[in-house]
């Protein structure tokens, strides 16, 4: 359904499962490509068969999700810190709140800060001992925060860094509703600033958020709202120029008919997906590669999550944004069921997102 009507960007009628959908769709694919992230492909059949991974049981065991979702839930959090405010008639400054939130994920790890890094009082979130695990977080992530300073475009901390650790957090800030998609765009942009100074790792961020919240706001097609992000990108002062050719080419090579690349033949095109751009070409070329031929939205999770998982790159985060796509999309119908049986944690997942909806829409 596409938003052409009342103030901008007003949340749709299925809002709520496009929210939900998004979050979960995310913490799904987190979670299948987490049982393979440092594999390589002929490890991976060797676990698994010439099949490859497939399906959620074949971990034997309830599936972790990794630091991938964590932040994600912590990207959320500080986006209702945000929202209390605003709901008691008090501004915030945005990316402080979600400084303060990413301080108390980085707590959770067992990480300490420096002294002199401000401390917020604990939230619902920082009880969840689910949370608590260290689950390979990424390395830029934590040496961001662990300096005690909070990084901004003008003062990065970890200037050289694009590691995917933006992206794979931002998918919340595509779900603010009644705000222009510019807004969104900034905010997405100067929170990925936090942690990871390379224009790479900022510009993608926010080409993603962009992407969610043509999908899940606006209501744009597949197509049309990666095609948008693109061109938002592009309008960049100072477009990374590796950005935009691992966008171009996502979008180029899915509009190829045929079997869709996969494999050591999808990361030779795209990337491996450790650095922001690589892993947002390999998630939306994903997507967009297994429309065709799709029987229903869950086929489409399932083939869209097997070819993002199925490489010798990061899978867990390529999986996990591939997820918050189809989530976007499809909303909730977009989860396999039997998945959602498996699934770690859902009911904290789901209450987070429940929260997010009352805080935007009062319902």
């Amino acid at each position: 359904m596409t938003n052409t009507s009342g103030p901008v960007n007003t949340p749709p009628a299925d809002f709520a499962t496009r929210v939900q959908g998004t979050l979960m769709g995310g913490a799904l694919g987190d979670a299948f490509g987490y049982l393979v992230e440092f594999d390589s492909l002929v490890t991976i059949e060797a676990a698994y068969g010439p099949s490859l991974l497939v399906d959620l049981s074949q971990a034997g065991r309830t599936p972790h999700f990794s630091d991938d979702t964590q932040m994600m839930l912590y990207t959320l959090d500080g986006l209702l810190d945000v929202l209390e405010w605003a709901n008691d008639g008090i501004s915030s400054d945005i990316n402080a709140c979600q400084w303060l939130a990413y301080l108390r994920w980085l707590k959770t790890q067992g990480i300490p800060t420096a002294e002199h890094a401000p401390e917020q009082p604990p939230r619902w979130i920082d009880r969840q001992s689910v949370l608590h695990h260290q689950r390979h977080p990424g390395n830029a992530c934590i040496t961001g925060l662990a300096t005690g300073e909070m990084g901004t475009v003008f003062r990065p901390v970890n200037p050289d860094s694009k590691g995917c650790g933006t992206v794979m957090r931002s998918a919340p800030y595509g779900l603010l509703p009644n705000v222009d998609t510019e807004t969104v765009y900034k905010i997405s942009s100067d929170a990925a600033s936090l942690t990871h100074g390379h224009p790479s790792a900022r510009q993608s961020s926010a080409a993603f958020s962009w992407l969610i919240h043509g999908l899940a706001i606006r209501g744009l097609p597949l197509r049309a709202a990666a095609e948008s992000a693109r061109d938002r990108a592009a309008a960049e002062p100072g477009a990374d120029a590796d950005l935009m050719s691992r966008l171009e080419s996502a979008l180029t090579l899915s509009a190829h008919d045929g079997e869709p690349l996969s494999g050591d033949a999808l990361t030779g095109a795209l990337g491996l997906g450790w650095v922001a751009e690589e892993a947002l070409a390999v998630a939306l070329y994903c997507v967009l590669a297994t429309t065709n031929g799709a029987v229903s939205a869950v086929d489409h999770f399932l083939k869209a999550i097997r070819l993002a998982a199925n490489h010798s790159g990061d899978s867990d985060s390529t999986a996990s944004i591939a997820g918050n796509i189809l989530g976007a999309l499809y909303g909730e119908a977009a989860l396999p069921p039997s998945w959602l049986t498996m699934s770690e944690a859902p009911q904290l997942i789901r209450r987070l997102g429940a929260e997010f909806i009352r805080l935007t829409t009062g319902e």
